[in-house]
């Protein structure tokens, strides 16, 4: 078996600090055999669509992502965790995967959801990791509304998602809904980790998240969930699984 946890936090925004402490201390609650801990969309740094996130913004040579090689590494643990990248030349929404040896990767979101496109510039790089449940695609939330995203995944033979998301709650049930088809296209694992609580900074427009943090097995039903509670989801996963789902689904 293979302990993932999907961590649903409501976010500090323009405080990566206090949002570093937030992660440390969910980790220290996990059990000690998680394999993968999966945090929101814009974890480390909160996200508001003007100049003030270039004060929150992380480049990769910043002590906050060396705290993050830190954590890992004690808890055995690999983290995926958004943040907003200060690229010198452009800033990006950004998600850094972690490994309890300390090697990253990244990925950029190659699709920017309403006033992000306002400050912040796409990827262009899809991104897959060896992650402890297989080859793992990594998703930002919008990311999941394009089957074409999907699609290259499948053609990649991918065994699993992980999706860091902050999905405003009027529209949770198109999170629900795209994590299972997300899940079903490929026959894979999917790992949901939804931002949850109020996003209210003066001068920002305030947004309530859904939360709805989930683990979709590979026929697009649903092992584990949480509603908008702050709380670690955890699932035991068997890889094993993914074969026999194969067999019976057999769109590869």
């Amino acid at each position: 078996m293979v302990t993932v946890a999907a961590c649903q936090l409501a976010l500090s925004d323009l405080d990566p600090d206090a949002n570093l402490d937030a992660i440390a201390d969910r980790l220290r609650g996990l059990p000690d055999d998680t394999r993968v801990a999966v945090f929101p969309e814009y974890a480390l740094t909160g996200f508001v669509a003007d100049s003030r996130i270039e004060t929150a913004a992380l480049n990769r040579e910043s002590d906050r992502l060396e705290r993050l090689d830190a954590l890992a590494g004690e808890h055995d643990t690999a983290i995926l965790a958004g943040f907003v990248e200060d690229a010198s030349d452009a800033y990006h929404n950004t998600t850094v995967y972690v490994t309890p040896e300390g090697d990253r990767t990244y990925y950029r979101k190659r699709h920017l959801w309403a006033d992000e496109a306002d400050v912040l510039a796409p990827g262009d790089e899809r991104v897959v990791v060896d992650s402890p449940l297989g080859r793992t695609g990594l998703v930002t939330c919008y990311d999941l509304n394009f089957v074409a995203e999907s699609a290259a995944f499948t053609d990649d033979r991918v065994d699993a998602l992980f999706v860091v998301g902050a999905w405003p709650a009027p529209y949770a049930q198109n999170w629900k809904l795209l994590l299972r088809a997300r899940a079903l296209d490929g026959v894979r694992w999917v790992v949901g980790a939804g931002r949850t609580g109020r996003r209210d900074v003066p001068g920002a427009r305030v947004t309530d998240y859904a939360g709805q943090s989930r683990v979709i097995r590979p026929d697009g039903s649903v092992q584990a969930a949480l509603n908008r509670r702050e709380d670690d989801l955890v699932a035991d996963i068997d890889p094993g699984d993914l074969d026999a789902h194969r067999e019976f689904i057999p769109v590869l």
